[in-house]
């Protein structure tokens, strides 16, 4: 009835705005009942129940209040679905953040790096593009997503070892990786929050012409101050800050290489259920190309249930099609179908609002960790960040006085159990379990001596080269462990986990 319900006998009419009023205001308290203990660890969150011993610890996990619930049901009461104009909006306000050019939603960060790769291997890129065959360096340690859209399209990863206590790749033998001609591109992730060595990478790949591809999944709003005179492409606006004699930009990792990618899975520091991003830092022309392996692979560029925005939907001829085919039809690349739903988006934008007190609320619970096991030297090696020489109480010491720093956005806490220790990676880990902590080792430690990589390498020995024995990644592979920082921690829990860390060094 044009937008107006009857509820019953004696009730008025209502319209639709005054129900979605009503709907929103219960879902509200429903969440603000249920969903307690998915709360930030600080403000009105820190003093939620917990049991020692009893009540999970995880390692990550969603962190939200009755807003993203709101938000999410809005969006599936408007019943758009598909990505629309909270998707557009929340692009902008991602992009904002950062301060790149455009990001391009997705439906995981693993998609993010799939398209993001696959675009530089476009024929539109001339003898820029990636083809079969051609080499793209990055690191042996991390997770496999980073690695695999190499693989998937055909073209050679070249692994270089892992630094244990930074967890990013060691690049003494960089200039090594190269051969003219063959390489491409660099592909690597910011591990665990830690921003890698971008003055030496950035340099590299405008020395070679290379690609640059800054996986960013795990560092959403991690920083790193260059000289400017070092940087590739300015972002569209950079942050100003403090330096030596060179002016120093201190900017968001995302936006120092050509592409860079973001993950919204809930461990992450912002969460839409599943999703991600291709950050366009600042070539128009990847936008463009972005989208298409995106979006089937299509030649035109209208957002879903928009029409003709070029101004000439029915006067393109590309390949063999006939004069006047249909744009919208009209497939430039071998894509995919990526996107996200327009109710992550909503979700999204209610996180992106919480952001900053997310990111320094694992910086304050990293530093908390590191504070309260100051003692356990002899047990672990502490991850450190790029360029740092030592932790001190009262802060980072660096390598060099007027070198780069950075900044982490810390994805986890991680220890290195050392060999001479009295116990194994393995046994803490079932401590840790016992004890109701959640803790993950690094992701798929030397992803090398996973079977899916081994089985490449049976198949096809020259499907990638490695650049050293890899003792680095190995290391890392047998005696990492992280525990966590996200937000949703509270004081309690990070005092329990010392306290069971401890006690079990100690006992051991």
């Amino acid at each position: 009835m044009g937008g107006e319900l009857r509820l019953g006998f004696r009730d008025r009419m209502k319209t639709a705005a005054e129900l979605k009023a009503e709907i929103l205001g219960l879902t509200r308290a429903y969440s603000a009942l249920t969903h307690g203990v998915n709360r930030p660890g600080y403000g009105e969150g820190a003093q939620r129940a917990f049991v020692p011993g009893e009540t999970l610890i995880p390692y990550a996990g969603r962190v939200f209040t009755e807003d993203e619930v709101e938000a999410a049901i809005s969006a599936t009461l408007d019943f758009w679905l598909t990505l629309g104009k909270e998707g557009e909006c929340f692009e902008e306000e991602l992009a904002q953040f950062l301060g790149v050019k455009r990001s391009i939603l997705v439906n995981s960060g693993s998609s993010a790096n799939l398209v993001a790769f696959s675009a530089l291997t476009s024929h539109k890129l001339g003898d820029r593009r990636i083809r079969p065959g051609d080499e793209v360096i990055t690191c042996a340690a991390g997770f496999p997503t980073t690695v695999a859209p190499i693989l998937q399209n055909n073209a050679v990863p070249v692994f270089l070892d892992a630094d244990p206590l930074t967890l990013n790749a060691h690049l003494e033998r960089l200039e090594e990786a190269v051969v003219p001609g063959k390489t491409k591109a660099v592909m690597m992730a910011h591990t665990l929050g830690n921003p890698f060595d971008l003055e030496t990478i950035t340099n590299f790949c405008r020395q070679h012409e290379l690609w640059l591809i800054e996986d960013n999944c795990d560092a959403l709003g991690a920083t790193y101050t260059l000289p400017s005179s070092q940087l590739l492409d300015p972002p569209v606006a950079p942050k100003q800050g403090e330096g030596g004699s060179t002016p120093q930009l201190p900017r968001f990792t995302g936006t120092f290489g050509d592409l860079s990618t973001q993950s919204f899975y809930p461990p992450h520091h912002l969460t839409l259920g599943e999703g991600g991003a291709v950050n366009i830092v600042g070539k128009m022309l990847l936008k463009v190309l972005v989208e298409s392996f995106r979006d089937w692979g299509r030649d035109c560029w209208c957002a879903s249930g928009k029409e003709n925005t070029c101004n000439k939907r029915f006067q393109w001829q590309l390949g063999e099609l006939p004069l006047g085919y249909d744009h919208k039809y009209i497939y430039s690349h071998l894509g995919y179908n990526l996107k996200p739903l327009d109710i992550q988006a909503a979700i999204g934008r209610q996180q992106i609002k919480k952001l900053p007190a997310f990111i320094e609320a694992r910086r304050a619970n990293w530093e908390y960790l590191r504070r309260g096991l100051a003692g356990l030297e002899e047990f672990f090696d502490f991850h450190l960040p790029t360029h740092a020489s030592k932790w001190t109480p009262r802060g980072f010491e660096w390598r060099t006085q007027e070198g780069p720093r950075c900044s982490p956005s810390w994805f986890g806490f991680m220890m290195l159990v050392k060999p001479a220790a009295p116990f194994s990676r393995t046994e803490l880990a079932r401590h840790l379990d016992k004890n109701r902590i959640g803790n993950r080792m690094l992701f798929g430690g030397n992803l090398l001596r996973q079977p899916a990589f081994v089985q490449v390498r049976k198949e096809n020995p020259g499907a990638m080269r490695v650049m050293s024995d890899l003792s680095g990644a190995d290391r890392l592979m047998n005696e990492a462990i992280f525990v966590g920082v996200y937000p949703g921690l509270t004081r309690a829990m990070l005092d329990y986990i010392v306290e069971t860390v401890s006690a079990f060094c100690k006992k051991a």
